[in-house]
């Protein structure tokens, strides 16, 4: 195919024609010419040169030209493309005497009138005639406009659909595979997976399909769109579609929690006080959640009313179980219900459903006990601390658990503890006071003594034990355990200090932390290993400084984001 004038303007039209069968820009198509083009002419005039085209998007004209660059010359490395600016100036000189069309200097026409000498970075273009396209070179630019093409429309989809992450789409089933269905969304295709589908839902060709867009990705293959019916995203945004006011923003859906296509809680918090959140999300007769529900398959839905109050919070959650009690450990970040015993099973729900769900809403870990079981464990509480109290402190039975009734749980608190707490005790007087005060410090220093006895026999060093904020029994058990000295224990991790959780196959397996029986949280144990990297100088305190700052800003700036 030559590049002659009976064809220039079938390449415009040619282009027009592509852009709008893919609905692209037809510059785009034009520059995937050029660049066809282009490759055609290097492997006419050699494969090194730099050779670019040009079509004037009014006539359709093609413009070959050869771009040589003035570069140092260490850097000179192409002849065929590049020159140094001593070779430049040969071709320079004859620029002033009328061509200086060719000579261009960041990315302009260069005045030559103006220019002394060639600079770095200068280009000198000419013109060269255009190709004859054989027919292998003339595949080859079809495979380029063809790829080209096809990188625009990718493109274009990924733009398209990229700001739609986290809405509803609607879309027609094209096929199933593998359990996948392949939906058609218009501009593309997007996958729902086997494991997005609410329980066994199948469908056939050409049956519509709403679906929540989970996530789009930018891919080699082109935009990746992924669908969902189970995200609990899916759910508050088919409440917002049904619920004017959640629209609005009178009402604020404030978490989801789902067993897809068996059952949901939906906590909903209204900030109008004249609108009742969970009679609007309810509607006439139940209009409005019956959508949702028929959406869903006859998913059974909750809708709870939020609280900022964990424990309330949680009561409403729990529904429709009643709860008698709630023992919340913000620290642990776990909450103790206590219910009557024929609310057990209403509360738990078919195979732990109704506390999962319950526990998902709140973010928290819920332990669930009857009345009769608490009571057995108080009971168990108060025998084991009264024991305690005798075998250490020398005292009877009844001295003991009026030191148990008053709140006291463990030594320590009775040793340091201000005197006017064990004076409200009936019968303690001032010495009485001072008695136990004195026993229980002699029993506490003579434990520490054979804690620390005991680890220095394992071959804990002094660098360990002057460490603030370990007890001579915490030292014991790090050396038991293997961790001798300060650098030890700054090697190790918060969980292996403290404890913590893993998922394995999908179960949550608890880790055992080393200090975790001495009741030692993630964030004390992370605050000492971090001080004993500090005091190692492995740690600068200032960079932890800078960290924090940014951190502050970041949130400060989301902040602002969020409020404008």
């Amino acid at each position: 195919m030559a590049i002659t004038s009976a064809n220039q303007l079938e390449l415009l039209q040619t282009a027009e024609a592509v852009a709008r069968e893919k609905m692209i820009d037809p510059a785009l198509v034009i520059e995937a010419m050029e660049e066809s083009l282009a490759r055609a002419a290097k492997s006419r005039y050699g494969a090194e040169m730099d050779i670019r085209v040009a079509i004037d998007r009014k006539t359709g004209r093609a413009t070959f030209t050869r771009v040589r660059t003035v570069v140092e010359e260490e850097e000179l490395e192409n002849y065929q493309a590049e020159f140094t600016a001593d070779q430049a100036k040969a071709y320079f000189e004859p620029a002033r005497a009328g061509r200086e069309e060719f000579w261009y200097r960041d990315g302009a026409l260069l005045d030559m009138s103006e220019a002394k000498e060639p600079q770095l970075g200068d280009e000198f273009r000419e013109t060269v005639p255009p190709v004859d396209m054989g027919r292998i070179a003339a595949q080859s630019a079809k495979q380029v406009i063809l790829q080209k093409v096809r990188e625009a429309e990718r493109d274009r989809q990924y733009e398209e659909f990229k700001d739609r992450a986290g809405t509803i789409i609607n879309g027609v089933v094209k096929r199933e595979e593998y359990g996948n269905v392949i939906v058609d969304v218009g501009a593309g295709e997007a996958i729902l997976r086997r494991n997005e589908k609410i329980g066994r839902e199948s469908y056939r060709p050409n049956d519509r399909i709403r679906c929540f867009v989970k996530d789009v990705r930018r891919e080699t293959r082109g935009p990746q769109i992924f669908l969902s019916r189970t995200a609990p995203e899916f759910m508050a945004e088919l409440f917002k579609m049904e619920v004017p006011e959640i629209y609005d923003g009178i009402i604020e859906i404030k978490a989801v929690a789902r067993d897809p296509g068996s059952r949901a809680k939906i906590a909903v918090i209204s900030y109008d006080g004249s609108i009742d959140p969970v009679g609007a999300c309810v509607g006439m007769r139940g209009s409005r959640v019956q959508a949702v529900v028929n959406e869903l398959q006859g998913e059974k839905i909750d809708i709870i009313p939020w609280n900022e109050d964990m424990p309330t919070f949680l009561v409403n959650a729990l529904q429709p179980a009643e709860v008698s009690k709630v023992v919340l450990d913000e620290d642990a970040g776990s909450i103790e219900v206590v219910v009557p015993d024929e609310q057990l099973s209403l509360a738990i729900g078919r195979r732990g459903q109704n506390v999962r769900l319950a526990s998902q809403l709140t973010g928290l870990d819920i332990d669930i006990l009857t009345e009769e079981e608490e009571s057995k464990r108080r009971q168990a509480e108060f025998a084991e601390r009264t024991q305690l109290f005798m075998d250490t402190l020398d005292l009877d039975e009844f001295f003991a658990q009026l030191l148990v009734s008053e709140g006291f749980t463990n030594l320590v608190e009775v040793a340091y503890v201000e005197i006017d707490e064990l004076l409200v005790i009936e019968g303690v007087d001032e010495d009485t006071a001072h008695e136990l005060q004195a026993r229980a410090r002699d029993y506490i220093e003579e434990q520490n003594r054979k804690a620390l006895e005991a680890a220095r026999e394992l071959g804990v060093q002094d660098s360990l034990v002057s460490f603030d904020g370990l007890t001579p029994q915490m030292i014991e058990a790090l050396a038991k355990d293997g961790v001798f000295s300060l650098e030890d224990f700054a090697t190790c991790a918060d969980w292996e200090l403290a404890g913590g959780w893993t998922t394995v196959n999908g179960e949550r397996v608890k880790d055992d932390g080393v200090l975790e029986p001495f009741d030692m949280g993630l964030e004390e144990a992370q605050n000492l290993v971090m001080t004993a990297r500090i005091q190692l100088g492995w740690v600068d305190p200032a960079d932890l400084v800078s960290e924090e700052d940014e951190t502050e800003g970041e949130d400060g700036e989301a902040t602002e984001e969020v409020g404008a």
